[in-house]
């Protein structure tokens, strides 16, 4: 079994474009999808059309969940939850709201966005310094409540980490198809950096000695996904999509 694991493309066609050729390159078997897909100010309704173009097995994202449940009160204070919903159509919402919270993929292979129990939560990252510092095992196992499946693959962080536990299970955080740094007040004010502007996505292999997995990083025509943010007043993922770094 060979296959690739994307997470948080947001709204990134131009990643997700070069993403999903490289992938075939590879020879998969099939192509994982964590969430956190349409939310963005570059290219939401593309970015669904391209995926319908493609079998690819895809849960939701705490993003995707924004979109289906916003408010009068959040569109009205984000203009690029407006800019989202203008240009992706209700179908594309209808699909949001049939995603999966996630998926037992086999006996061995388990799928969450953020956590088994929360799509807010980071599995692998504290972030209680305002920046990802990896969780110590038995946290990390508090946070699996009881999943033991050999494989978990999880997003949400943006960072591309693999973590093997004490329980002999591997915790594979794939990074981000689409955007590479970006600062959240929530649960409290943090940063994620990874340093570059590359789209990030995993390879993943079983052999008869456990996981082959592969953290790959693949070069897009980032110019395009920038222009796209400027056109909506987005300098700050403009600023993310180029450097990889917080503002």
């Amino acid at each position: 079994m060979k296959f690739a694991v994307l997470s948080d493309i947001h709204s990134n066609v131009f990643a997700l474009e070069a993403v999903i050729a490289d992938a075939k390159n590879h020879a998969i078997d099939f192509m994982v999808n964590l969430g956190d897909i349409l939310y963005g100010p570059i290219a939401p309704r593309a970015t669904y059309d391209l995926l319908m173009q493609h079998e690819i097995v895809t849960i939701c994202g705490n993003q995707d969940r924004q979109i289906a449940e916003v408010t009068t009160e959040e569109i009205t204070l984000n203009p690029t939850i407006q800019f989202i919903l203008d240009d992706l159509g209700e179908t594309p919402i209808r699909w949001i709201e049939s995603l999966p919270f996630d998926i037992q993929l086999t006996n061995d292979i388990y799928l969450c966005h953020g956590t088994p129990d929360s799509d807010m939560v980071y599995l692998l990252e504290d972030i209680d310094l305002g920046y990802p510092r990896l969780r110590t095992d038995q946290e990390i196992l508090k946070l699996l409540n009881g999943q033991q499946s050999a494989l978990v693959c999880c997003g949400h962080t943006h960072i591309p980490r693999t973590a093997s536990l004490s329980t002999g299970q591997t915790i594979l955080n794939p990074g981000s198809v689409g955007l590479q740094a970006y600062t959240d007040e929530e649960p409290m004010m943090h940063s994620m950096e990874n340093f570059n502007s590359f789209a990030s996505y995993s390879i993943v292999e079983s052999t008869p000695h456990g996981w082959n997995i592969a953290h790959i990083n693949v070069p897009y025509p980032i110019e395009l996904a920038i222009t796209e943010c400027k056109k909506r007043d987005r300098m700050d993922w403009a600023h993310f999509l180029a450097t990889g770094r917080k503002i």
